[in-house]
């Protein structure tokens, strides 16, 4: 069951997680991921001004969330390759929902690389639409998939 990280926490093993879930890309997209630069002083400052989710202890799935405008951005969204197929990643995305609703807030946002299609399906399949594609600074093509998915208030 996902619970939220706040301060004391591992961050060093969310941190493990990311870098271990996120290697894959290294080779398959560019510019690198972002992930390259976090830090665990990042972490405790998105724990302190949004929410860090976490699946086990030790971390097994994780999720970042951010509040903007009328959205919940969800980052750094990772499972562990030895549990995923096992509900993870709809879990926290499921807890992303919910805390938009709690905020009242109109929608989760998200963002993909290109280049990933089986993270697109994976949203997609969630409910996630595809509302743009945005280029990294020096790039003439996309490089990333913007995706928002609508809550209703319950």
């Amino acid at each position: 069951m996902p619970y939220r990280a706040t301060a004391p926490f591992d961050w060093a093993a969310i941190l493990r997680l990311i870098r271990s879930e996120f290697a894959y890309m290294d080779a398959r997209i560019n510019p690198p991921s972002s992930m390259h630069r976090l830090t665990e002083a990042d972490m405790a400052s998105t724990a302190e001004n949004g929410e860090i989710w976490v699946v086990g202890t030790p971390p097994l799935a994780c999720m970042f969330l951010t509040l903007q405008a009328d959205s919940l951005y969800l980052g750094k969204l990772a499972v562990s390759a030895s549990t995923r197929g096992k509900g993870m990643a709809r879990a926290l995305v499921e807890v992303a929902e919910s805390r938009a609703r709690a905020l009242g807030l109109a929608a989760v946002e998200l963002q993909t690389r290109v280049e990933l299609l089986e993270n697109q399906a994976a949203f997609q399949a969630m409910g996630f639409v595809e509302t743009s594609r945005t280029a990294h600074p020096g790039f003439a093509q996309p490089t990333s998939i913007s995706y928002r998915k609508a809550v209703q208030a319950r």
